[in-house]
């Protein structure tokens, strides 16, 4: 049966959904969850929803799905055993080193792959099977012939967003609120800049980033004959209304197959924006996929409604099986759940009857009346001797604590030995200038100046290197050549890149720059190395030595770090970063040119978003697909300050051409060698200074 995955931003939420028929919660403690602004859960009162639901039958999986700094990472070991050590039922993490120590410390408790992990292949939830990962949330962007083939291939489970905000970008890919604003989506507090208004070239009163929220309830046993396990609810900053409404409709829909008018209705009461939709997985990416938030009066008697459907009682949700005897000797009952927990309560000697002696169907109706407690009896057996009664309140005292103790069995933590971290390997980076790197993206940007430069590693398109064939024999003679693949490669694609990896392969290529997990496995299969760029989100030491183990020659840490924390890090592999270019923002699965006029030319023209503010967005496309990356408007600049670049141990610093023209490129390739002044109106230093929320 598919699990209805509900979100618990709070208590009350959380019951909630309990009351709702949710099968499992997830929910955040502390600071290392992707929803920051949630009320979220203490240590303590963690342990409280972890009992609340293990008696009702349901499953709490806590959410570890931000990026984490190595000063943070004693924290969120402590985090771990505290939630391992009270029965947590799964770990859902970003991170790669997060990943490694919840295995390392709770091996007994399953990792689930956040969607912040950007997974949306099937090489790429096998790669997180490699990795010990038990189930994997896939990029809400796939469709449903994309699922159906992840589904029949995986090792592991497959959990698949299914109601409520859609990103325009893909999870975890996200950088726009960290960059313009400091609060980090991969850190938990996305400041949520889809959702404001833009225009193309100047400002205008559009949401050409905000999409309507998704809504999967038509599709519901179509997900569950895929072999989809679970299903999602988004929802940990809305309020308890909405968790009980929406997960009440889903629960619904589910049992009984069908969605009904009021239903819809109740999914729209709850929140939309303008509407719903489900473009990804129905694969009608378009402009009707978009929508806003609108101001409607709320519908007073439906929150009500909602509102007691969680706060009026208990929801009967565990099955129950008794067995009553009651004989000359005295009474017994005895109360199993479904998953085998049994208690047995003695009872008083019974009376001779004076009227009327107590019968079998007497006993088992006042034993069945449970009301007001989550448990329903659904089999009584009973043995009871002739000419006996026993008192109402007898036979009340027995039910109550035989439930009293079947509560404690449930809610009972049980013990795991729990596991002391391995430490983390230091390796130091070399000392001195970092070496030079340069990555281009139309193939313009390869200037005479540019191929006659010494670098360690010149990064270029893959796209570029498959339609000329003699350049890029020029280029591979020339060296040190990695081809970087698109950040986002679906199933469907890989077939086509596989191809082209070996033709490269054969004419000497040795070395890809891969941004995403799918793209391991096809790059080593063609027995290419790998260079891991910043859509891999290295954040800390462990992060880097899971890529050490997993063969990388280099690694480009995410530029969400500040320089400390880069100086910091154990250089387990070749370390990067990005010193000069414009840093992208997005990656969408929508082209953001069509979004312009309904046509798509992103391969003949380039577009421009412009905020309220007048700062203003390039787009160019991520390889070349109609997908799109937004990137920042002022360009990341280190060459004036390579000294302080030398003091980090890193193996190289990146020069990364978007935007630019072979004149700009041959001027800041200058400009590296001859440093100039800083130019703060056009140059940023990023946040590797003021770092990120």
């Amino acid at each position: 049966m598919l699990e209805i995955l509900a979100p618990a931003g709070s208590m009350e939420s959380l019951r909630a959904a309990v009351q709702n028929r949710a099968d499992a919660v997830y929910l955040g403690c502390g600071a290392f969850n992707a929803r920051q602004s949630a009320k979220n859960f203490t240590p303590q009162t963690l342990v409280e929803a972890i009992k609340y639901c293990h008696v009702r039958g349901v499953q709490v999986h806590l959410t570890l799905n931000t990026l984490v700094t190595d000063r943070e990472m004693k924290e969120v070991a402590e985090t771990i055993r505290h939630a391992a050590r009270n029965n947590i039922d799964a770990f859902i993490v970003q991170d790669l080193g997060v990943a490694q120590l919840c295995r390392q410390i709770a091996p007994h408790v399953p990792i689930h792959g956040s969607t912040q992990m950007s997974v949306h292949s099937l090489s790429g939830v096998q790669l997180c099977a490699g990795l010990g990962i038990k189930r994997v949330v896939l990029s809400r962007e796939l469709s449903r012939e994309e699922i159906r083939y992840i589904c029949a291939g995986s090792p592991i489970e497959i959990e698949v967003f299914g109601h409520g905000a859609l990103c325009m970008c893909y999870s975890g890919q996200c950088y726009m609120s960290a960059l313009i604003g400091g609060r980090s989506g991969n850190r938990g507090r996305c400041a949520q800049p889809c959702r404001q208004s833009y225009g193309y070239g100047r400002w205008q009163d559009k949401y050409p980033l905000s999409l309507k929220d998704n809504c999967l309830v038509s599709y519901l046993r179509e997900l569950q004959e895929m072999g989809v396990t679970s299903l999602k609810i988004e929802g940990r900053m809305k309020r308890p209304e909405y968790v009980a409404a929406v997960t009440a409709v889903y629960r619904q829909a589910l049992d009984q197959g069908q969605v009904t008018k009021s239903m819809m209705e109740a999914l729209y009461k709850a929140f939309n924006r303008q509407g719903f939709t489900d473009g990804y997985y129905t694969g009608q990416v378009d402009g009707a996929m978009f929508g806003i938030r609108e101001d409607t009066a709320e519908d007073q008697p439906f929150l009500q409604a909602a509102r007691q459907s969680y706060e009026g009682g208990e929801t009967q949700l565990v099955d129950l099986e008794m067995r009553a005897v009651v004989t000359v000797d005295g009474s017994s009952l005895t109360a199993t759940d479904p998953e085998g927990r049994s208690c047995q309560i003695p009872g008083p000697v019974p009376e001779l009857a004076r009227n009327l002696p107590l019968t079998g169907e007497a006993l088992a109706q006042r034993l069945s009346k449970t009301g007001g407690t989550p448990y329903r009896v659904v089999q009584v057996r009973t043995r009871v001797d002739p000419g006996l009664t026993l008192s109402a309140a007898a036979i009340n005292a027995m039910r109550r604590e035989a439930l009293n103790q079947l509560t404690a069995l449930r809610a009972r933590r049980q013990e795991y030995p729990l596991r002391k971290p391995k430490a983390v390997p230091d390796y130091k980076g070399p000392g001195g200038l970092p070496g030079l790197t340069i990555q281009v993206t139309t193939r313009e940007q390869l200037t005479p100046k540019l191929l006659n430069l010494e670098t360690a590693v010149l990064y270029v398109p893959f796209h570029i290197l498959m339609s000329d064939q003699a350049l890029t024999a020029r280029l591979i003679q020339r060296g040190r050549l990695a081809a970087v693949l698109p950040r986002i490669l679906h199933d469907g694609e890989l077939p086509k890149i596989r191809l082209g990896l070996q033709a490269l392969r054969e004419m000497g290529l040795r070395d890809v720059l891969v941004g995403n997990l799918g793209q391991l496995i096809p790059v080593r299969e063609m027995g290419l190395r790998l260079r891991g760029d910043f859509g891999l989100n290295i954040f800390n030491s462990s992060s880097m030595n899971v890529l050490r183990s997993l063969e990388f020659r280099s690694a480009t840490v995410s530029f969400e770090m500040t320089m400390p924390q880069i100086r910091d890090l154990s250089k387990a592999v070749n370390t990067e970063l990005i010193a000069y270019g414009r840093l992208p923002l997005m990656v969408t699965e929508q082209c953001l040119i069509r979004g312009r006029d309904g046509t798509c030319t992103c391969h003949l023209s380039s577009a421009k978003l412009t905020d309220k503010t007048g700062a203003e967005f390039p787009i160019i496309r991520d390889g070349d697909s109609c997908r799109s990356v937004l990137l920042n408007g002022k360009k990341l600049s280190w060459l004036d300050r390579q000294e302080d670049l030398a003091k980090l141990g890193i193996w190289a610093a990146r020069l990364y051409f978007t935007t630019e023209n072979s004149r700009e490129v041959d001027r800041i390739l200058g400009e590296y060698l001859s440093p100039t002044e800083f130019d703060p109106g056009a140059c940023t230093r990023g946040l590797y200074l003021r770092g990120v929320e």
